[in-house]
């Protein structure tokens, strides 16, 4: 059993209920594992220390908690997955500056960002495989394993959302 920790971040139905309403409900479906934050309207994030035999099942789990305790919540976002360099150097215990040499000395072996510009952002997943792959540096499996799983599931979310022609005209050109 690996101890995992993710944040999933929901939608809430537009019933006008508030979120801090949702509290009890999540903690009686199995949501005990949480913090829960109700910051913003409409919203609420969960970070869960989930202990499970695999990221799928903590996080699936998860899920299927939330949607127990609030009918209709549509998840927005999984974490991690979505990185800047600074992220990435905080998740592996780096300086920024450490890991923008790291990235730059590597060229175009670095994995290309997801979004490039003043700020690039990358699927954490894709640079945990680098470094796993190129061995320079020590990274827990539970960790790739976690960030494969939050990719997943945020690019099958942004997936509902393309229209099928688009979808398979763009596919026919990736390929």
């Amino acid at each position: 059993m690996n101890e995992y920790d993710f944040t999933l971040k929901f939608c809430l139905p537009h019933n006008g209920m508030d979120a801090e309403t949702y509290i009890g409900k999540l903690m009686h479906e199995g949501c005990g594992d949480a913090l829960i934050g109700v910051g913003k309207t409409g919203r609420i994030a969960l970070n869960f220390i989930r202990a499970s035999d695999s990221a799928g099942n903590a996080v699936f789990s998860a899920i299927e908690n939330v949607k127990r305790a609030i009918p209709g919540a549509r998840l927005i976002e999984a974490t991690p997955d979505l990185v800047g360099l600074t992220d990435i150097a905080d998740i592996l215990g780096f300086s920024r500056q450490n890991m923008r040499k790291l990235m730059l000395k590597s060229g175009p072996l670095f994995p290309a960002p997801i979004h490039e510009g003043k700020t690039s952002i990358w699927h954490l997943a894709s640079v945990l495989n680098w470094f796993t792959e190129n061995g320079q540096y020590r990274v827990e499996d539970s960790l790739v394993e976690l960030a494969k799983m939050n990719m997943a599931l945020n690019v099958c979310r942004e997936r509902s959302d393309i229209e099928p022609e688009i979808e398979q005209q763009a596919q026919s050109l990736l390929s």
